[in-house]
């Protein structure tokens, strides 16, 4: 059963944090990055379709999430996106085979920012990626990006609550673990997210029942990962969001030099911010993104598009990654044959 995919779970030393990560399947690897709320778990549809389809699925917590360990949670400074890329790119050398030096890349929501930035940092390790929800945002020079999200949206904008260490944690201790995550992981509303002290997500009561999508045993098994963690690792990539601005000034400017295929959900509130629908219709992204194969929109998708629509994300995550392994085979194949 997918809710419970039979994967290996393995443990490696990679800079400086001990990074967990569940593995099922062989073939060419797919690494699948996870977002916020979530840990490896939360790919468990697509790492078991990715193997009987002949992939090596490899799921990691990212630092600060699930199993994985010694990452400095009080300094949220060590959470940039060059610090998690650094775990990601220690994993591959040390898990994949000398032969395979690119990796497939599947990203949603964090996840998918860190895989922009995989992409962006070291495009000579990935062969293609696919990004759930969360666009490609070049840097702006002129302004952090917290000052941006405040002026827009102002001091009730969850990003903008998950900035004080500990006040947003002691409010969701008080809320219940389980209940946050149910808030947060059904969340399908197209507006903005506003966590207003007192009264979180507004009129929802835990009685209220969930989605087809995600099982009471799903959402436990959730729960009991963050019952353990806590919030605070997790919280700590939006706490960095500034000081990433500060690190990547080399990279402003910078476009996205490997084969991308996007999707979003109609209901999701990123595809609704201000702006989001002209920069990816208009031709800008693709400026930015110049490999850019496809933007797909599922209608009646929200946020957690690969939760909600397994069968739908599966098969473009497939389709698109088997395209480009028979063109990545017959580009060899070439090579060889010219040397020859």
């Amino acid at each position: 059963m997918e809710a419970h995919v039979d994967v290996e779970h393995k443990t490696v030393c990679v800079n400086g944090i001990n990074m967990h990560f569940a593995e099922v399947g062989e073939g060419p690897l797919v690494l699948f990055i996870h977002g916020f709320p979530e840990f490896w778990y939360s790919w468990r549809h697509q790492m078991s379709f990715m193997a009987k389809h002949g992939y090596r699925a490899v799921a990691p917590d990212l630092r600060g999430y699930g199993d994985t360990t010694g990452a400095p949670k009080d300094d949220p400074s060590k959470f940039t996106t060059l610090d998690v890329v650094g775990d990601l790119v220690e994993l591959l050398n040390k898990i994949t085979p000398q032969e395979e030096e690119k990796v497939f890349v599947v990203g949603h929501d964090w996840g998918a920012i860190i895989s922009w930035a995989l992409c962006l940092y070291r495009p000579d390790k990935v062969k293609a990626c696919v990004c759930l929800s969360v666009a490609f945002n070049p840097r702006n020079p002129n302004k952090k990006p917290l000052d941006t999200l405040r002026a827009l949206y102002g001091d009730d904008y969850y990003v903008v609550r998950f900035q004080d260490a500990g006040v947003i944690e002691g409010e969701f201790d008080e809320m219940g673990v389980k209940n946050v995550l149910k808030n947060l992981l059904t969340y399908r509303t197209p507006s903005p997210l506003y966590l207003k002290k007192g009264k979180l997500f507004g009129n929802t009561s835990p009685s209220d029942e969930l989605p087809c999508w995600l099982s009471e045993e799903e959402l436990d098994f959730y729960a009991a990962k963050y019952e353990q963690t806590g919030f605070t690792g997790a919280l700590n990539f939006y706490r960095a969001i500034d000081r990433n601005w500060e690190v990547t000034a080399a990279w402003t400017g910078a476009k996205i030099q490997v084969p991308v295929k996007y999707i979003v959900g109609d209901l999701d509130l990123t595809y609704n911010a201000p702006g989001a629908k002209d920069f990816l219709h208009k031709g800008a992204f693709k400026k930015q993104v110049p490999l850019l194969e496809e933007v797909v929109v599922l209608q009646g998708v929200g946020h957690f598009i690969h939760q909600e629509k397994p069968k739908e994300i599966n098969d473009l995550i497939y389709n698109f990654f088997i395209r480009k392994n028979i063109s990545t085979s017959n580009n060899h194949s070439n090579i060889i044959c010219a040397i020859l």
